[in-house]
C-alpha cells in the first residue's frame, strides 16, 4: 500500500471515529420530548387570543 493511501485511510478513520463519540455524546445529552413531563403552564384552560397585550378582555369590550 502506498504512504498517501495509508495516510488517507488514518485521517478517514480518525474522522469516522471522531463523528460517532460527537454522535453518542450528543444523544446523552438531550432527551426524547415524548419523556419530558408536561409544563404545567402551557397547560391553560384560558384562550390567550381572547386577552388583548393591553390586559383587557377583547370579547368583553364596551
Amino acid at each position: 500500500m502506498k504512504k498517501s493511501k495509508k495516510i488517507f485511510l488514518t485521517i478517514a478513520l480518525t474522522f469516522f471515529i471522531l463523528i460517532l463519540y460527537l454522535a453518542y455524546d450528543i444523544s446523552t445529552r438531550t432527551t426524547f420530548p415524548g419523556q419530558r413531563p408536561v409544563d404545567k403552564e402551557l397547560n391553560t384552560s384560558k384562550d390567550s387570543l381572547a386577552v388583548d397585550s393591553v390586559g383587557r378582555d377583547s370579547i368583553h369590550q364596551e
